[in-house]
């Protein structure tokens, strides 16, 4: 395994391009699949919902395949700097072409304002593992931050049964729900306080502190408004509160 470790670590642009290429490819051939008609009369829930149907299936990848790299070598929960197996490192490669092939999405899908909270997530994201993957640092911490995208599934979930007016009240969406907050709170919320908590105690050693600090600190307002929008939409209000709005975080 080590022999096309060092073959990706030699050409990680091309590794990148490749997982890129290949999100693109899944993007368009999920245009095929049948959608609600309510979606398809609405040209922004269908770009919606082909957005989301290509990140949900970068979620149920990267999450299981990152608690899979934690399971096969745990030393990384306790060394995000250095430890990594060729697994996880593949894993943020994969990953960071997925968030590269997103972000250029919104940008050229003509829908950038109404998803700039996401694209300014998705920079921050690319930054951070883009180092991982041209320094080989951070690897492991990079394998803990996709530990959110187990919530993932179930947030894109959401979104999509609320796009196919599913109603609030039915056992689906209900069960979707309590699944989604409470992995929310362990995966997402958990995963992001443990890296802010890893970077502060080891803060004098790391490479580039400063910077990763800063940006999980951003990150980490960000979510807490997610998570306050989702309790206050699914939990405190019979109906929604996007008032007309275009914009993924108030859905």
């Amino acid at each position: 395994m080590d022999g096309w470790l060092k073959e990706i670590q030699h050409r990680p642009v091309l590794y990148l391009f490749c997982s890129s290429l290949a999100f693109r490819l899944l993007h368009i051939l999920l245009r095929f699949l049948p959608r609600p008609h309510c979606v398809n009369c609405d040209p922004w829930k269908s770009y919606k919902w082909k957005n989301l149907s290509v990140s949900l299936v970068h979620s149920l990848l990267t999450g299981t395949w990152a608690i899979f790299c934690v399971f096969q070598y745990p030393v990384m929960v306790y060394d995000m700097h250095s430890s990594y197996t060729p697994v996880s490192y593949l894993l943020v490669v994969i990953s960071t072409g997925y968030f590269i092939q997103d972000a250029g999405d919104i940008m050229f899908s003509g829908y950038a304002r109404e998803s700039w909270e996401f694209l300014l997530h998705h920079v921050l994201v690319i930054w951070c593992f883009l180092y991982a993957v041209l320094t080989s640092h951070y690897v492991a911490g990079a394998v803990v931050a996709l530990f959110v995208e187990v919530n993932s599934v179930f947030l894109h979930t959401r979104l999509m049964l609320k796009m196919s007016n599913v109603a609030r009240d039915s056992l689906l969406y209900t069960i979707n729900k309590i699944l989604n907050v409470t992995t929310y709170i362990s995966f997402r919320l958990g995963a992001q306080f443990y890296l802010t908590w890893y970077i502060l105690v080891n803060y004098s050693w790391l490479d580039h502190a400063g910077y990763f600090l800063a940006s999980m600190m951003l990150m980490n307002i960000m979510i807490l408004i997610y998570f306050y929008r989702l309790l206050r939409a699914d939990f405190f209000s019979k109906h929604s509160q996007s008032n007309g709005v275009r914009k993924f975080a108030h859905d």
